[in-house]
């Protein structure tokens, strides 16, 4: 409130204010936004020369602003990507890596640094940098990437080596649809791969759950032996336990529309055939059956 009324205080002869907020994001999660709506209504109907500059790295920013603050926004937008070069990017690797000259322990901190040397000169360490600068430039994920190898850090496991490397990127680039996957029921993942199959075969148009039902229904039947039938209320909680996990949605969030029984509701799902594939790799003791039905398609 005292900043409001001292912004509405001033006049267009008062001095320039500019305002830079870092982390811009962060403030269009406050209730109502009410920092942001005052900000910009006060540099809009030109109370007082001020200017509003916003910093973030999420380039959907604004999608998260409300009506009324994004009514007074002036909706200009300067982006900046890193341009660092990859062996630029190396140097930052070491440098956040290296401990400093006036270091206390001398003698280790020249142990320590001669130790990252030595790994920015791996060609394993280097392969993973690589890729990790192929997918982004971000400082911030650089550091991201560096939190569990230095965390990993202890009397027992004194030095940093290619393992906790292999193990932070592998946890960095994790699919999270894929994890989520390896979580499911045998029924659940076959529902999984009867959508995956509908999908192909309509060419990603929406499909409802009798459809999905139906599919599965057939593979069963061929397969009695081998893959335990489940009755179509049971088949129906697995598939609304896969909608509450955002695997598959109603079709009209994207747009198609379609309102009904929800037997007969239009869905899509959120899982490509990548990510299933992958996921049924890795799925515990699946069922080899469950495996051949996957593969064709």
């Amino acid at each position: 409130a005292f900043l409001l009324e001292a912004l509405k205080k001033g006049g267009r002869d008062s001095q320039a204010v500019l305002f830079v907020l870092e982390e811009f994001d962060l403030f269009a999660h406050h209730k109502n936004q009410t920092l942001l709506y005052n900000l910009f209504d006060v540099s809009q109907s030109q109370q007082a020369p001020i200017a509003v500059i916003g910093l973030t790295c999420r380039l959907d920013v604004i999608e998260l602003l409300e009506k009324r603050v994004k009514s007074r926004f002036s909706h200009r937008q300067i982006h900046l990507f890193n341009s660092l070069t990859f062996r630029q990017y190396t140097q930052v690797f070491q440098s956040l890596l290296t401990v400093p000259a006036e270091f206390r322990d001398k003698k280790f901190g020249t142990r320590w640094n001669k130790h990252i040397q030595d790994l920015c000169e791996d060609q394993g360490v280097t392969n993973i940098l690589k890729k990790l600068y192929d997918t982004s430039k971000d400082i911030r994920t650089l550091k991201t990437f560096l939190m569990l190898p230095v965390a990993r850090l202890s009397p027992s496991h004194p030095s940093l080596e290619m393992a906790d490397f292999v193990e932070a990127h592998k946890l960095l680039t994790a699919d999270s649809k894929s994890n989520t996957l390896h979580g499911l029921s045998v029924l659940e993942l076959c529902l999984v791969v009867a959508m995956r199959r509908l999908s192909d075969i309509f060419v990603n148009q929406p499909f409802n759950f009798q459809m999905v039902y139906n599919d599965y229904q057939k593979f069963v039947q061929t397969r009695s032996h081998a893959v335990q039938s489940f009755d179509r209320p049971v088949v129906l909680k697995a598939f609304e336990h896969l909608q509450q996990m955002e695997l598959v949605r109603p079709a009209e969030a994207a747009g198609i529309g379609g309102r009904g029984q929800k037997e007969f509701c239009p869905m899509v799902l959120m899982i490509d055939k990548s990510q299933l594939t992958q996921a049924i790799q890795k799925y515990p003791a699946c069922p080899t059956e469950v495996k051949h039905w996957a593969n064709t398609l």
